[in-house]
């Protein structure tokens, strides 16, 4: 019975596991459209997050029926509500990512003024490096894991900051259209990073007992 019931939690994982992997697929279509103007890529996104949003439900599905069959104590416990705090922020991640890609569709014209694409190409590869390692982190915890995602995730809100203050700065000549689009797209990434930090916590929360330092704390779904 015990060992049913480990393979059912590492199936949880094996789930977030797949979860991540497709979140972060969404994010590189997402940047293929804002940064390549590739049209092709959010018909292949939409695809994507049908399959993450089933994922979700299935891995919330499986979550209940270990608590209400099973009564897990202590890590086992953790494990499981970590892995429906988990697919939540997972889901999360990949509405973000449609909606970098909505906006960069929206206006193509003037997703962000040139002058700004080199910042926007530093934070997308960012986010999308700490999107693979937040992976690892699910597939098998390491110490180095959210410390490397932390120091990942001040360099996006340094970055976002830097493009905060450009879009409202007395000299900015590129007009509200491209401002507007400049702080949605900049905010997106931002919280995508947040995301993935939030998830490595709980991640590493599962495994210890105890939630890590870190700048960000466990944040809302919605934002």
């Amino acid at each position: 019975m015990r060992e049913r019931f480990h393979g059912q939690l590492s199936g949880l994982g094996d789930r977030l596991s797949g979860m991540c992997c497709m979140a972060c697929e969404e994010l590189r279509l997402a940047n293929r459209v804002f940064l390549d103007r590739d049209a092709e890529a959010a018909a292949e996104l939409g695809t994507v997050e049908a399959k993450l949003n089933a994922a979700r439900t299935e891995c919330e599905e499986a979550a209940q029926k270990l608590l209400a069959l099973q009564a897990p104590v202590a890590r086992d416990l953790r494990t499981v509500l970590a892995a429906v705090y988990c697919a939540d922020r997972l889901e999360r991640m990949g509405d973000l990512a449609r909606h970098i890609a909505e906006q960069a569709a929206r206006a193509p014209e003037f997703a962000v003024p040139d002058a700004l694409a080199g910042r926007f190409g530093e934070m997308a590869g960012l986010v999308v490096s700490m999107a693979e390692d937040l992976g690892v982190a699910i597939e098998g915890p390491t110490a180095e894991v959210f410390p490397s995602l932390a120091r990942s995730d001040q360099r996006v809100d340094a970055l976002y900051e830097e493009l905060m203050t450009m879009v409202t700065a007395p000299d900015w000549a590129d007009g509200v259209a491209p401002a507007i689009s400049v702080a949605l797209l900049a905010r997106f990434y931002e919280r995508f990073a947040d995301q993935v930090v939030s998830v490595a916590r709980r991640v590493d929360f599962a495994l210890t007992g105890e939630l890590p330092e870190s700048s960000v704390r466990d944040v809302p779904a919605g934002l």
